[in-house]
């Protein structure tokens, strides 16, 4: 399996070593000699692996995997620190840094190739699910771009939903799927057509069981993404209601995943709040006097929406009155 390894290290004759070797075994290789060369090295080759050596002049090769891992751009690339220190508090740093493993002085060859080889099978693996979820995030944003009604409404629920989530405290994974799910909730409506999508007027009988597929659709285009496993309950139940006359499942109360219904919020105050091709938008207080009232009903979480409205009334989420997608409540 070839892939593209970067060999950071300030003696250059270990570099040459080890490119040599590496080149014979199909590996596409760069060295360069120093923390900072590393670091452009790293973002002009994009390297599959970096084989680090820690003790160099200048920036050590824990500064340089600490920055590697918290570039999002090189955040998923392996990290192999090469040492002659043996101490266990170097190998604690060196995992605090970030380090995905570690080779000591002097290298073994058979060793490295087989931890290299490993370690890029991985970088495959992840690279694949990147490239995964960036088709849905582009789909989504396709079927956003289908109708002028939608343009910033995903960004808006993503904004909104998560600042929400903080603001209730709930876990940072939940915050992540908040804002995940605010980006694809609707990436179902790829099956629904122009004619129903973009109707100026209502939808009938036929139409309405027709869009509110989506939620369904959307929830099996996303489920193959282990990665989306907590945004999946979201996508499918961000239009249940808790009287439980809401789709798809007419969930009701807590039965609705918690996520859902911070997401179903901000979705519904978004939707009031922008205009549509049948009606135009209502100013902000009325539309949370309307929530309250549907909230009242029973439609909505009565203590969510109370947090929902406090941190809008607070200015938590900044909230350009930009268009919306038309929803089917």
């Amino acid at each position: 399996m070839a892939g593209k390894i970067l060999i950071v290290d300030d003696e250059s004759s270990a570099r040459f070593a080890l490119e040599l070797l590496l080149r014979r075994e199909g590996f596409d290789v760069h060295e360069v000699h120093d923390g900072e060369s590393a670091l452009i090295e790293c973002a002009a080759f994009r390297p599959d692996l970096v084989l680090l050596d820690i003790v160099m002049p200048g920036m050590d090769g824990f500064e340089v995997c600490r920055r590697i891992k918290n570039t999002p751009e090189t955040r998923l690339t392996p990290v192999v620190l090469i040492t002659g220190l043996s101490a266990t508090e170097d190998r604690i740093k060196g995992i605090n840094a970030g380090a995905d493993d570690f080779l000591s002085k002097p290298i073994d060859f058979n060793e490295l190739l087989a931890r290299s080889r490993s370690l890029l099978r991985l970088k495959q693996y992840t690279d694949e699910l990147e490239n995964a979820e960036t088709v849905v995030f582009t789909l989504a944003q396709s079927i956003e771009a289908r109708d002028p009604y939608t343009r910033g409404h995903c960004e808006r629920l993503a904004q909104m939903s998560s600042c929400l989530g903080e603001r209730l405290g709930i876990a940072d994974e939940d915050i992540k799927a908040l804002r995940w799910a605010g980006i694809v909730h609707d990436v179902g409506k790829v099956a629904v057509p122009d004619s129903i999508l973009l109707k100026p007027g209502p939808l009938t009988p036929e139409e309405i069981k027709v869009m509110r597929k989506h939620a369904e659709v959307g929830e099996r285009i996303c489920a193959p993404l282990r990665s989306f496993r907590s945004v999946l309950p979201i996508i499918r139940h961000h239009h249940e209601k808790r009287d439980g006359s809401g789709y798809p499942d007419g969930l009701k109360g807590e039965a609705i995943p918690l996520t859902a219904r911070i997401l179903q919020l901000a979705d519904v105050y978004d939707a009031l709040t922008t205009d549509r091709p049948y009606r135009t938008a209502v100013a902000s207080a009325i539309a949370l006097s309307m929530m309250e009232a549907e909230a009242l009903r029973g439609w909505w979480d009565k203590e969510l929406f109370d947090a929902f409205r406090d941190m809008i009334r607070d200015g938590r989420a900044a909230l350009d009155p930009l268009p919306a997608h038309r929803d089917v409540d």
